[in-house]
């Protein structure tokens, strides 16, 4: 059942890997409203251990998925994406039953464990657009997956919460059977997107997270990018991390105003993503809508970081939206220097870098964010996490303003990938093409 990559694919699987992405990022959100509570039962009610406890999942979670993804984005460049996105699917199914029926914190753990595992699929699903989508299209494509990111950051919190109050575990059942679900459908709607005549020998010297990085070394305007993506995915995650605490201290907000805030980010997101991207692309590019992307950052950051008041943090949620436009622009432009037998490890690589954004971000922010409020400060500043953010998205526009450019055209080689075989191909031939397409 496998399609050439030069041809479009049915709109049902495109939808799959839209609702699949929806599905992981739900996953990510539903835990948010409902796990502490869990947790706590098995605390006896006590808040403080189950906040310390909360954080070692949180960084089980990333960690888990700093692993994975490389491995998951190998295994999809030899044996196609197909195989590998529907498993994570069932096994995304099996950890929510694991968190639905724990009967103690060691099974939360492993079920945790298991969701970073298995929301790694994220990193096969943009394979399998890179497979499917021209490249000069992919940028709109994965703004298109940006939107789901949205509708699932919207969905995810909206459901845990409402389905939590009456019962924590009842979340969990309703996510086990939205993947189950999702998973069967896929088994008829999603064909395979890599032929096999692209795909590459699995080797665990580069399905490693740290060897799985060496692809990001082959060019250094890959790597400068790669350096964009992780200072973004770094700043992104100033948002889960202090906002909740942020809003409430600066603002005295409670949870209605708070939950509103983050509607109103991931609505804004869904339009920028979905709708605004696309006619930016056409008249910009994908450069000058990187570019744009980081500028939105610097200032939307910095905005934040200031706001005296309520009404100016919301007036910067817009911006963030356009903030939002770098990441597909620049994963675009990734993928525009690696052959088809690659993209799977070049997505692997990009999620890895998400997962150590994700594993050291929030403690960062947060040490930041405690250390300018503590009492014995003669001036505090609250705002500092979202400064360091801006700064992070300076240093971002800096790289994008020298690196961030396709390829030349006639740069691609005409001979065909590296076909499977027993054995990964040479260093040596390795290198040899990778140079012959280097701009």
């Amino acid at each position: 059942m496998d399609i050439s990559p030069n041809r479009r694919p049915r709109q049902a699987a495109v939808a799959f890997i839209f609702i699949t992405i929806v599905i992981d990022m739900m996953t990510f959100g539903i835990a948010m409203p409902v796990l502490p509570r869990l947790i706590e039962d098995f605390r006896h009610g006590d808040t403080q251990q189950a906040a310390h406890i909360y954080g070692v999942l949180t960084a089980i979670w990333a960690l888990m998925q700093f692993i994975a993804s490389p491995i998951q984005g190998a295994l999809s460049d030899r044996f196609g994406r197909r195989p590998v996105i529907l498993a994570s699917n069932f096994g995304l199914a099996f950890q929510f039953v694991i968190l639905a029926v724990a009967p103690n914190l060691a099974w939360v753990f492993v079920g945790r464990a298991l969701s970073g595992v298995t929301s790694s699929s994220i990193a096969t699903a943009n394979a399998y657009i890179a497979d499917v989508t021209p490249p000069e299209l992919r940028a709109q494509r994965y703004g298109l997956m940006g939107m789901a990111f949205g509708i699932g950051f919207i969905m995810g919190p909206a459901i845990g919460g409402l389905l939590g109050e009456h019962d924590p575990r009842l979340p969990f059942w309703v996510a086990a059977a939205c993947s189950f679900l999702n998973a069967c459908y896929g088994i008829f709607v999603l064909p395979e997107s890599l032929a096999p005549e692209n795909r590459a020998a699995f080797s665990w010297r580069r399905a490693n997270p740290v060897g799985s990085l060496d692809l990001l070394r082959m060019y250094p305007a890959l790597l400068s990018l790669s350096g964009v993506q992780f200072l973004y995915v770094f700043s992104q995650s100033v948002f889960p991390s202090v906002l909740v605490l942020y809003l409430g201290y600066r603002y005295h907000w409670g949870a209605g105003q708070i939950g509103l805030t983050f509607a109103l980010v991931g609505l804004l997101s869904v339009l920028g993503q979905g709708l605004l991207i696309r006619p930016a692309l056409r008249r910009w590019g994908e450069r000058n809508v990187l570019l744009a992307g980081l500028a939105a950052g610097v200032v939307s950051f910095s905005l934040s970081g200031w706001a005296p008041q309520g009404f100016i943090f919301l007036a910067a949620i817009p911006i963030t939206s356009v903030w939002q436009w770098a990441q597909p622009a620049n994963q675009a432009l990734m993928t525009s220097y690696v052959l088809p037998h690659q993209q799977g490890r070049l997505q692997g690589a990009i999620a890895s870098l998400g997962g150590i954004s994700a594993f050291i971000g929030p403690l960062a922010f947060t040490a930041l964010f405690a250390h300018f409020i503590a009492p014995e400060r003669a001036a505090v500043l609250p705002g500092a996490p979202f400064y360091l953010a801006a700064a992070l998205m300076v240093a971002a526009f800096a790289a994008a303003w020298r690196y961030a450019h396709k390829p030349p055209a006639d740069a691609v080689p005409a001979a065909p990938p590296v076909p499977a075989a027993p054995t990964p191909p040479s260093g040596e031939h390795l290198t040899e093409e990778i140079t012959h397409r280097a701009p």
